[in-house]
């Protein structure tokens, strides 16, 4: 079960293509100038089961791929998790973001580094005001990386995705 605070069925600006972005309620890091304030506080959400999820992403036969984002996914990182290897069985790409950077996910709790095994692409670091940009494809600030997780896994480092359509090259 998973406390969320949204869902957004045909986004186009969380990912490329037309994408399902599914909100975490609760986050840590109370970014300045954060895009979401109001995911911030935790336990204030709607509880939803990680099938039901798969079910609505499932009804929008144009969608093909599914953005976490928040509040900070990685704080209820198990139930994220389970979503994720039930839609990355269905054949969807699985992306998230997170407040926290991807060597914080490889050293942080069994249940961060359950959802890194099992996602796609990360979008990592927090949202720095000083450095937002409005030029960066599907990030908010300079600092924040697209990261091939697979290829990071296998790395034991991060291993930024540097062309094609996570950069908006179409």
């Amino acid at each position: 079960m998973l406390d969320l605070s949204g869902i957004v069925e045909d986004s186009i600006v969380d990912g490329p293509g037309i994408r399902t972005t599914i909100f975490a309620q609760g986050c840590p890091h109370h970014c300045p100038g954060c895009h979401n304030p109001e995911t911030w506080a935790f336990g204030r959400g709607t509880a939803m089961e990680e099938e039901r999820l798969v079910e609505i992403v499932r009804s929008n036969p144009l969608c093909r791929g599914v953005t976490f984002s928040g509040g900070e996914p990685f704080a209820q990182g198990a139930g994220f998790a389970k979503l994720a290897r039930l839609l990355k069985d269905q054949g969807y790409e699985v992306a998230s973001y997170s407040g926290y950077t991807f060597e914080q996910l490889l050293t942080g709790t069994p249940e961060q580094r359950e959802l890194l095994d099992a996602i796609n692409v990360l979008i990592d670091g927090p949202f720095l005001l000083a450095e937002r940009s409005l030029e960066l494809s599907f990030r908010g600030s300079r600092n924040q990386r697209i990261i091939d997780v697979p290829k990071s896994l296998a790395a034991g480092k991060a291993v930024p995705i540097t062309n094609g359509r996570w950069l908006g090259e179409y």
